[in-house]
């Protein structure tokens, strides 16, 4: 793979048991769907599906049509477009099929499907400029068949403007489209009319909420968007509906499985004759055949398999492991379980015992102990271990109780922050630094750093000077965080800066060999038995993705030194959600004490405490978040009959 020209997400997690597709007929696999899906283990794999039939229509309409290389006909294949992060893989795989000689785009006339209003098409956040940016300006397309609506148009004309961009748009042959986490299309909001068509609306604060770090700040998203209509997009031949991601699911559950409502405007779709919604596993993790395969069809019984039904069946009737009975899992269509030679009282005591042997104090494995039932092996101790955090927080947000355990029990501990984090500090914090320093009488930049700020415009990309110093503040409160729990933190605090991330924008670069080259030097230069990074499943395009894209990149790179042989890779979650307890294989339980010193950790991340600049709908501080995530695992151990803990972070492992 070249991560430069093919940077699609193929972060996937290893499956382990589950319905077995080919034993299943297709109307039985889709019987709880109102809309035919089908479901990829990667964003990487959905795109080439989508690719595929992309450029497979362009190429059958040019047949018929009469056109070739040569010559481009009077009537061009009508492509519906969408912006935003979901199309960006796809984008990328279409230039690069291009560029390759694959495709060709001469005979295409692409429609936008919606635009900020009101806004210039030169402003790097408006889809006229992220479109050509991401896709446009890369291929062969004619600029008379780029069509996307103006933002500048004045308001007293808007709405014949509308209507006339409606009307051109007659026909359209394919619309790809992604949708929002309340099921916008477009920006048809909930409460948006079946029968509306091209117009302007107004957004609602939750919709601007997400915009609002592409914007540099809610302030400065637009109240109103020209969009096309629900019926607008139902009018095309085809429609292909994309979802990647975890935070997809719910919505992928209403639009696939629910009823049609207003307030979920894609539901509409269903009622579409030619549509097919496209999505990775961790966006159709809520679909009946997901969620609940033993439903649907025959399936794979592995170990964790069957826990998973088990923890499910759990949470389903209200019992504990070892009080479910026969009943239970008759009534609830796990009769296909009790098949497999073994009784339910037999299930249950082997489930209880595989989530029991997953709790262990000793993440890096307990000296002159018998492991057999342990997740880590004793041996070596002490152990190697690296902790890949993206941003100079993560690691003790989402790990830091078994960080500091790691570092306690006596195990060579680094931590390597792979970005600067600098996007994510304001501008008065970097004042307030200053200040102090200033006051200590140590420099005399505090007037020129002001003017710096002062001289920003909205939009322009931040000036580097300045990012330096937002780094440098982040860099500082990452020792802090870790001097806190005893880790030296200027041998084994390693800053690695990816250049993918180092743009001066919300937009990030595609992750590059350098990118995996710095990763790989560091993991050759400690050589580790451990390797902990996040393995988060939401945004296939975020920070947290690209980042374990580049410590996967630099494992293929390591996997063959002598070295690496003995080597695991521990996945844990962001601040925001956990590992289902079904996928568990680590669970480390942390004391009252432990989580103060965690909090603590967390507290010295101090541009982040408090003024966030782009905090999302959960306003809560992140060491509030992951105390309530963690205590919330504790307490669904807890329920299922296990120990009952403070709180508990819990891992999957990689290999």
């Amino acid at each position: 793979m070249n991560p430069q020209t093919d940077s699609n997400s193929k972060y996937e997690l290893p499956k382990d048991g589950g319905l077995i597709p080919d034993a299943v007929p297709s109307d039985i696999l889709h019987q709880y769907e109102k809309i035919n899906t089908s479901v990829f283990p990667s964003e990487y794999a959905g795109v080439q599906h989508v690719a595929d039939i992309i450029c497979d229509a362009i190429r059958t309409h040019n047949e018929v049509k009469g056109s070739n290389e040569f010559y481009v006909t009077a009537v061009p294949f009508v492509l519906g477009l969408t912006t935003g992060r979901t199309p960006l893989g796809l984008y990328r795989e279409l230039v690069k099929r291009h560029k390759e000689g694959k495709i060709s785009f001469r005979n295409v006339a692409v429609y936008s499907l919606d635009e900020f209003y009101p806004i210039k098409a030169d402003e790097v956040q408006s889809r006229n400029y992220r479109i050509h940016e991401e896709f446009l300006n890369h291929i062969d397309i004619l600029p008379e068949n780029v069509h996307i609506p103006d933002g500048t148009v004045p308001e007293t004309e808007v709405s014949d403007y509308c209507a006339s961009y409606d009307h051109s748009m007659h026909h359209i042959d394919l619309m790809i489209i992604g949708m929002g986490e309340d099921g916008q299309i477009g920006f048809n909001e909930p409460g948006s009319y079946s029968r509306s068509r091209t117009r302007l609306v107004s957004l609602s604060h939750n919709t601007r909420s997400v915009q609002a770090p592409g914007f540099h700040g809610l302030e400065n998203v637009p109240k109103m968007a020209i969009t096309m209509g629900i019926e607008t997009i139902m009018r095309a031949d085809r429609i292909i509906v994309m979802a990647w991601g975890e935070e997809k699911a719910p919505v992928v559950q209403k639009v696939v499985e629910g009823k049609i409502t207003e307030q979920v405007p894609a539901s509409f779709l269903q009622n579409h004759p030619h549509i097919e919604l496209v999505a990775d596993s961790n966006a159709a993790q809520m679909l009946t055949r997901e969620q609940t395969p033993w439903m649907v069809g025959p399936c794979e019984w592995t170990p964790k398999f069957v826990r998973r039904a088990v923890v499910w069946l759990c949470g389903k009737v209200g019992k504990p492991i070892l009080k479910l009975t026969y009943k239970d899992y008759i009534e609830n269509s796990l009769g296909a379980l009790l098949e497999q030679g073994r009784t339910y009282d037999q299930i249950n005591i082997d489930v209880f015992n595989d989530l029991q042997h997953t709790i262990s104090g000793w993440p890096g494995g307990k000296p002159d102990a018998d492991d057999s039932t342990r997740p880590v092996p004793a041996k070596p101790f002490p152990k190697k271990v690296v902790i890949f955090s993206p941003h100079p927080d993560d690691d003790v947000i989402s790990m830091g109780g078994t960080f500091i355990r790691l570092v306690q029990q006596g195990h060579d501990v680094h931590v390597a922050y792979m970005t600067s984090g600098n996007f994510a500090v304001a501008d008065d914090v970097v004042i307030q630094n200053l200040d102090t320093a200033y006051e200590l009488g140590f420099i005399d930049g505090y007037e020129e750093t002001k003017a710096v700020i002062a001289a920003k415009k909205k939009g322009d990309t931040e000036p580097r000077q300045l990012l330096e110093k937002k780094a440098a503040i982040r860099r500082a409160e990452a020792r802090a965080a870790v001097r806190s729990f005893g880790l030296n933190a200027d041998t084994n605090a390693h800053f690695l800066a990816l250049p993918f991330y180092e743009t001066g924008n919300v937009k990030k670069s595609p992750l590059s060999e350098k990118d995996i080259e710095i990763v790989a030097s560091l993991l050759r230069e400690i050589k580790p038995d451990q390797i902990y990074a996040a393995g988060d499943l939401a945004d296939p395009h975020g920070t947290h993705r690209t980042c374990i894209e580049a410590v996967l990149g630099a494992i293929d790179v390591v996997k063959n030194d002598d070295w690496f042989a003995n080597t695991h890779l521990w996945l844990y979650r962001g601040a925001w959600m956990e590992w289902p307890l079904g996928m568990v294989d680590m669970a480390v339980p942390l004391s009252p004490d432990e989580m103060i010193m965690k909090r603590h950790a967390i507290y010295r991340h101090l541009s982040q405490k408090d003024i966030m600049p782009f905090p999302g709908s959960d306003t809560r501080e992140f060491w509030q978040r992951a105390e309530e995530r963690t205590q919330n695992t504790a307490k669904l151990y807890d329920k299922l009959g296990m120990a009952e803990y403070q709180a508990i972070e819990v891992f999957v492992k990689m290999f």
